[in-house]
């Protein structure tokens, strides 16, 4: 994000932010001290966000303002071209899609034991594979993570990578890389951790993820007093029912597969655990 204004917090930015809400227009208002900056996306004309604010603090009507603010060449938040602004996002998207092939959809037994959380052998009637111990005293650290890049249905992966593009990109957009990418690496080392110590190794996917990222940005937006992110409130409730649904076991049924819940749950409540970590590590912001 690049910052448009510095102003004292004494200046009550909540119109102002509200029509910039109004009008799609991703930003982010940080407080430090008695100062608050008012910070856009990339993607969008800082000076003509500018001289927008400058004619609302002049008194200006801001209802009768056709706004357009976004460059030229970056019209949608979401284009593919742009997720060279989203580094993380697109590296996930982009092992996924690479690991995923690899072990085609769970069909190559030689590939997946490269990136699954143990090194497993399959026999006839049953599974053996290291355990925790044995993997970090290997030093194959990497395992603890690239267990979230494999999955194993076409419908998996595009379900899973939608998300991640959407919900992560955000994420990633308002809060930097560096931010996106630790709650990443959070939320998939204790989601894959829980999975392990449920199932042992035969997993894999972003579910966890996925919900660890829905769970973040909807407790951050709970704790602010001007919601960041601003996701369908339905959203939240859908994701609780879904995680309830792996559960009672109708998603096998209806041929959806094996559901990974144990990652799920640890996910959800690993991004819920980072987003008030961050509420304490950032600035406060909105």
């Amino acid at each position: 994000m690049v910052p448009v204004v510095k102003t004292d917090l004494t200046v009550d930015l909540t119109e102002f932010t509200q029509f910039l809400w109004a009008n799609a227009i991703p930003h982010r208002v940080v407080e430090e001290g008695d100062s608050q900056t008012l910070f856009v996306a990339a993607h969008i004309n800082r000076e003509k966000v500018l001289e927008l604010f400058q004619y609302w603090r002049e008194g200006g009507d801001l209802a009768s303002i056709n706004v357009q603010v976004h460059n030229p060449k970056s019209r949608s938040p979401f284009k593919i071209s742009e997720l060279k602004q989203l580094p993380a996002t697109a590296l996930l998207i982009f092992l996924s899609a690479i690991i995923t092939l690899l072990i085609d959809f769970g069909g190559n037994a030689s590939w997946m034991v490269r990136f699954s959380f143990a090194d497993f052998t399959l026999s006839s009637s049953q599974i053996e594979y290291h355990t925790l111990s044995t993997m970090l005293s290997s030093g194959e650290l990497w395992r603890i993570w690239t267990p979230m890049f494999m999955h194993f249905s076409l419908l998996h992966i595009l379900f899973n990578l939608l998300w991640v593009w959407m919900i992560g990109g955000s994420i990633e957009r308002l809060q930097g890389t560096t931010h996106f990418l630790l709650l990443v690496l959070f939320s998939a080392a204790l989601s894959n951790l829980a999975q392990f110590w449920v199932t042992g190794p035969l997993f894999g996917g972003l579910s966890g993820v996925v919900f660890a990222v829905l769970g973040y940005t909807w407790l951050w937006d709970q704790l602010s007093s001007r919601p960041l992110f601003r996701l369908p409130k339905a959203l939240f409730g859908f994701m609780i029912f879904w995680l309830a649904l792996g559960y009672t076991g109708a998603l096998e049924f209806i041929g959806l597969g094996a559901i990974a819940n144990t990652a799920h749950l640890a996910g959800l409540l690993s991004g819920l655990a980072f987003a008030l970590i961050s509420r304490v590590w950032l600035p406060k912001s909105s």
